[in-house]
């Protein structure tokens, strides 16, 4: 396929950016996967839409604030975005400056922390933290959020809060994992008591999420590895889910994909990994029947999963049907409840 079969034209007014009011409160658009119906619903309606029985799958990776700036020792000003923590001093990360620094060079962070540069990862730099204190502890305390590059205000305690999932727990995703920013502790406690249960995967979003689509032929695309862990009894939670005719439902486009990344051997396999699975129309899934997820970019390679997942022809008319609608698209914007298209 080419990439132009993945655009459209989105009104600007309609990239979200603030959240709704309150987290549930967003517009969930409904898409059946037999007759290819959209409904428009509330997230709130959510509860009414699944059944006891069923298991969501949340991805519980927690945004670091990986966004920082500073100068190289010449004082050319630098900005760096860590892709990700390979240690407790350690990270791999892009960084912008007018010259890209060599092997060697100092760096000077947010005014107080001293980093080296010591290699290239491809278009990435490998930097090593001189101080004493760990990364993370860094990052949390000097580090900016790393809003998406379409939300155009600049990050504030607003934004600590609500651009994280209220059950995210393993820190080192420099985005989240959106489709879960709509569930609040009330959600759960319904979805819960309905006989509706929940399992967790981590999968640490990279900032490779937002690298645009370079090709015509998607097929000669190649994504950025991101770092995922399936746990033990989210494997038995899913069979014991189909055991009893239940549907898995991946909340999150990250969380399917750490599912689907892990059932590559024909078996759905607990453990820890890494994976650049890029999913595309005709790929065949084995783990989801079903998809919550946000509206995604033009010519993206998320928008590429949900075509794969939902039906390609679906899904375009699904857009246009939100556009119509007025819905709010991408991270901030509001949702989908997708339903696996039949092979």
């Amino acid at each position: 396929m080419q990439l132009d079969d993945f655009d459209y034209q989105l009104p600007e007014e309609l990239i979200a950016q603030f959240p709704a009011a309150e987290r549930g409160a967003s517009r969930l658009l409904t898409l059946d996967g037999k007759s290819g119906r959209c409904g428009d619903r509330m997230f709130a309606d959510l509860p009414q839409l699944v059944a006891p029985g069923d298991l969501l799958v949340f991805n519980n990776t927690r945004v670091i604030k990986a966004r920082m700036f500073g100068a190289k020792a010449s004082g050319g000003q630098i900005e760096m975005l860590v892709e990700r923590v390979l240690g407790a001093h350690e990270v791999l990360a892009q960084i912008r400056a007018s010259k890209s620094p060599k092997p060697g060079t100092r760096l000077l962070l947010a005014e107080r922390w001293q980093a080296e540069v010591t290699g290239r990862a491809g278009d990435m730099f490998l930097l090593r933290f001189l101080d004493a204190t760990e990364v993370l502890d860094i990052l949390e305390q000097s580090g900016r959020l790393p809003l998406p590059p379409y939300i155009e205000h600049a990050p504030d305690g607003f934004d600590e809060g609500r651009y994280q999932t209220v059950y995210a727990a393993d820190p080192g995703a420099v985005a989240a994992p959106t489709a879960g920013l709509h569930f609040d502790e009330t959600m759960l406690q319904r979805l819960q008591a309905l006989g509706v249960e929940v399992a967790y995967v981590t999968l640490h979003v990279g900032a490779g999420t937002f690298q645009p689509v370079r090709v015509e032929q998607i097929a000669a695309h190649r994504m950025h590895s991101e770092l995922y862990s399936i746990p033990l009894d989210t494997v038995a939670s899913i069979a014991a889910t189909r055991q009893r005719g239940g549907r898995v439902t991946a909340v999150g486009t990250t969380s399917l994909r750490a599912l689907e990344a892990a059932a590559q051997s024909g078996e759905l396999l607990a453990g820890h990994g890494e994976t650049d699975i890029f999913i595309t129309p005709g790929y065949r899934f084995q783990v989801v029947e079903r998809l919550i997820t946000n509206f995604h970019l033009p010519k993206s390679t998320l928008l590429m999963l949900v075509s794969a997942f939902a039906g390609f022809e679906p899904i375009r008319a699904a857009y246009a049907h939100a556009i119509q609608q007025r819905y709010r698209f991408f991270s901030y914007g509001d949702a989908m409840l997708l339903d696996r298209a039949q092979p």
